[in-house]
């Protein structure tokens, strides 16, 4: 099964609109990696400063590639010119051991609006 890694990072509130775009100037970026499978940046909509971007991946192997690649070097380089946006972050790993997904109409199921 696949790999997830959540950085959960600490952005105030008056950095924010920074970090988003920030994450907005490299969309697409972390797609192009081998064993890439999906990615999600998660905003607090409760009152928290804390983000989660969240990375899945088809193996750990997969995953420590793309953080040495220079694509990801060349994503974080705005640390080196303007400072993290972040006050703090803190690396999250877990082994996917279950997964459910919505069904593929296409996949020759049922529509999910449709009456089985």
């Amino acid at each position: 099964m696949s790999v997830v890694r959540i950085n959960a990072i600490t952005v105030p509130a008056e950095r924010m609109e920074e970090f988003e775009k920030r994450f907005a100037n490299r969309a697409g970026e972390v797609s192009k990696s081998p064993g890439f499978e999906a990615f999600e940046l998660l905003r607090p909509s409760d009152g928290r400063d804390l983000c989660l971007v969240y990375t899945r991946w088809a193996s750990e192997e997969a995953f420590n590639d793309w953080v040495n690649s220079p694509a990801f070097q060349h994503g974080h380089k705005a640390h080196g010119t303007q400072g993290p946006v972040g006050t703090a972050s803190e690396l999250w790993a877990f082994d996917v051991i279950q997964q459910e997904a919505t069904p593929d109409p296409g996949a020759g199921g049922c529509p999910p609006d449709s009456a089985a």
